[in-house]
């Protein structure tokens, strides 16, 4: 059982007064917490620290966390350059990289990224699954590739990668397409519904899809994306929260937990929100943690640290065979 954190790289997480330099500080802060992994998010219309820019700043900082994307977003870069970028960091880790991809969503929170990268909206899925295997046919030493959509003759000698034949790649994404995709080709399933029946049967399209494909169900990692504040109870963790989607999304939390995992309360009612999910199979947790600034989001890291152990062990005593 895996419990990561994002690390609150938007300009709306760090607070007035926040110095975003105090983030590497904060990822090591998290591994002596015993967080297993380090995620940051990825966009192009709020300021931020650039999803790759700090995964390099944090691979020479920590020691054993794993570092994620939660999710990158393929179409804002050059396919091969971020191969090279990928490829960077799991080498200057040795090896701790998870890059969890994404295609984007309709709406301002979609379609906008794709006009600022000059990408066109149709066919991202197909344009994201043909991007990730030109990656691995890069990390694996090819020297041409023909997809349908990416086509590339005499391609130069790539880095390769620490991890042999590139670090896993998880899919973003609950929609029925996503999860038959995330079986077939991907290394792992990170999505964020609101309700943990919607995880586990969606965990179970999954894994039939990756039996279907010939796959093994321990070839894919099931994770999940969560919105998490511990308070004194669940009114004023809502409050709170409510300030963060307004800040981070522009809507309030209503609107937001209707299509994000949120949970939140005193330590033991998020404990017990987060056993469902566990219940429902999943097996690291990426949590966002719900504050404004700096020394809040700190404070909940302590507090939501805490609750690993626990986790853990719920883990442990969950049914299996999901």
């Amino acid at each position: 059982m895996d419990i990561g954190v994002l690390l609150p790289t938007g300009a709306a997480q760090w607070g007035a007064d926040g110095d975003p330099r105090e983030l590497v500080a904060f990822g090591r802060q998290a591994e002596r917490l015993g967080f297993s992994s380090l995620f940051v998010n990825d966009s192009l219309i709020s300021p931020r620290i650039e999803a790759l820019t700090m995964l390099a700043a944090l691979a020479p900082a920590t020691e054993t966390v794993t570092l994620g994307t939660g999710a990158l977003l393929p179409f804002l870069r050059r396919p091969i350059q971020a191969a090279q970028s990928l490829a960077s960091i799991d080498l200057l880790s040795s090896g701790r990289l998870t890059v969890a991809v994404g295609a984007g969503f309709p709406g301002r929170f979609g379609r906008p990224f794709y006009t600022l990268s000059e990408v066109p909206w149709g066919r991202r899925f197909a344009r994201l699954d043909e991007t990730v295997a030109l990656w691995r046919a890069l990390w694996n030493g090819a020297n041409s590739f023909h997809g349908e959509i990416l086509r590339f003759d005499d391609l130069p000698p790539a880095t390769r990668p620490f991890q042999a034949g590139g670090p896993p790649i998880w899919l973003g994404g609950a929609t029925p397409a996503a999860l038959a995709r995330a079986g077939q080709m991907y290394d792992g399933w990170l999505p964020y519904p609101p309700d943990p029946a919607d995880y586990a049967s969606g965990l179970r399209d999954v894994r039939a899809a990756a039996a279907d494909a010939g796959r093994a169900a321990e070839d894919i990692t099931p994770a999940l994306f969560v919105s998490v504040r511990i308070d004194e109870d669940v009114e004023s963790g809502r409050r709170t929260l409510d300030d963060y989607a307004r800040a981070t999304y522009g809507m309030p939390l209503a609107e937001l937990e209707k299509i994000q995992a949120v949970v939140t309360g005193s330590a033991d009612q998020v404990l017990e929100g987060l056993a469902r999910y566990v219940a429902g199979g999943a097996r690291h947790i990426v949590t966002r943690l719900g504050a404004l600034d700096l020394r809040s989001q700190r404070d909940q890291l302590e507090r939501i640290g805490a609750l690993i152990p626990a986790c853990r062990a719920a883990a442990e005593h969950a049914p299996t065979g999901r």
